[in-house]
């Protein structure tokens, strides 16, 4: 399996241009890398100083150099031309039930397009043996969170569609759907809904694993530090781990005698940002990315960027380790159970929770991951639930009447 990256940060910090100098650095190690773009705006082309606008098919990757190819993902038509069978039958339905043709189209457009086709074209690009290194040019922040969070959202949803498709299958026989007038769903449906099932299931055990990681770009401004910090409790949250921070555009040191108040005041300020991000990572590594005289362009430029990329503090990651995964575990603490959820730089009372039948349901700062909850605590009820030390603990009890029935 490659080494997957994912590098992502607030808009305008400098994901795009950190993304293609990590990719260029690596392809010249003499590793087989692929950078490719989720984000719509696309601009890794332009920070490689390549069109990547003649891709002909969602898989064709750009060589830009021996060892280095790029792919900028868009919503092609694989994606649509799957949905279409899925849109087709709920068109059906929503015309038995008399719903206005127009607002039938609106209703059954496909949310998330480009995201369930950037998932897929990881997927099949992990799946080719083709690569040593796959370093991804996510969209900014919000819509990578969206983005991560897909796989295990959609293949909820999905895993409760099947069967309620099944027995629709079932109980909607011929006979019944003409005298209902609702159309009973081709087995094409299923094989659909499926397909992506299993493939959320693939992504999620692929960018869960140690073999991915997530790289948060920022810039030592108060805004973006806050943003980021936000960025890393939902990534725990959804379960992803962080190897690196990147700080990008660090002025350098004033020579001695500059006495230019502008470059003095915006020196102090980026000295009280840095301190302010070694505060808020502490545990991982930071990386420092100079201002240079000038926009890297190009792959010479680029890999002068990340030649002159220093560790502030910590170890440089290696590319191709493996990396520690945020993980849930349970554990029996005497007759009660305790979950914990790695959960950074929140507090208590930030965290909302709710049990939803076999579910949990956690809230921080507008991200939301509903977590199937093991059989052993499908049976207890919540008792508390605690943040400390960048860690959530919810304490079970047990259910005596469904323990002693064995539900």
């Amino acid at each position: 399996m490659p080494r997957v990256v994912l590098v992502t940060g607030k808009g305008g910090v400098g994901k795009t241009t950190t993304a293609a100098a990590t990719a260029v650095r690596a392809a010249r190690s003499g590793l087989r890398t692929l950078v490719m773009s989720t984000d719509a705006a696309h601009s890794l082309g332009d920070a490689l100083d390549v069109d990547l606008r003649t891709a002909r098919t969602w898989d064709d990757s750009h060589a830009v150099e021996p060892g280095l190819h790029a792919l900028a993902v868009g919503a092609h038509t694989a994606v649509e031309a799957d949905w279409q069978v899925v849109r087709d039958y709920l068109l059906g339905v929503l015309d038995a039930m008399g719903v206005d043709p127009v607002v039938a189209d609106e209703l059954t457009s496909l949310p998330g397009a480009e995201e369930v086709t950037a998932l897929a074209a990881l997927a099949l690009q992990t799946q080719r043996g083709q690569w040593d290194l796959v370093v991804v040019d996510c969209a900014p922040t919000a819509e990578t969170l969206r983005l991560l969070a897909l796989p295990e959202v959609l293949g909820w949803h999905l895993d409760r569609l099947l069967p309620a498709q099944r027995r629709l299958l079932t109980v909607l026989r011929p006979a019944a759907s003409a005298a209902t007038g609702v159309p009973v769903p081709g087995p094409e449906v299923l094989l659909v809904l499926r397909a992506w099932r299993d493939l959320m299931v693939e992504v999620r055990t692929l960018l869960t694993s140690p073999r991915a990681s997530v790289r948060v770009v920022l810039t030592p401004e108060r805004v973006v530090i806050a943003e980021s910090r936000r960025v890393l409790t939902s990534l725990s949250l959804h379960g992803y781990a962080v190897d690196a921070v990147v700080v990008n555009r660090v002025l350098p040191a004033s020579a001695p005698g500059d006495t230019d108040p502008w470059r003095a005041a915006w020196t102090a300020a980026q000295a009280s940002g840095l301190e302010r991000v070694r505060e808020s990572f502490r545990g991982i590594p930071v990386l420092i990315a100079p201002y240079l005289a000038g926009e890297p362009i190009g792959v010479q430029a680029l890999e002068a960027l990340a030649t002159s990329t220093t560790s502030e503090r910590g170890a440089v990651p290696a590319i191709m380790d493996d990396v520690d995964v945020p993980v849930m575990r349970v554990a029996a603490d005497g007759d009660d159970f305790v979950l914990s959820l790695p959960l950074p730089l929140v507090s208590a009372g930030e965290v909302e929770m709710a049990r939803r039948d076999d579910d949990l349901v956690i809230e921080v700062g507008g991200q939301r991951r509903v977590v199937t909850l093991p059989s052993v605590l499908r049976r207890c009820i919540v008792q508390n639930a605690d943040v400390g030390n960048g860690v959530l603990r919810v304490r079970f009890e047990r259910d005596e009447e469904q323990w002693a029935s064995g539900r």
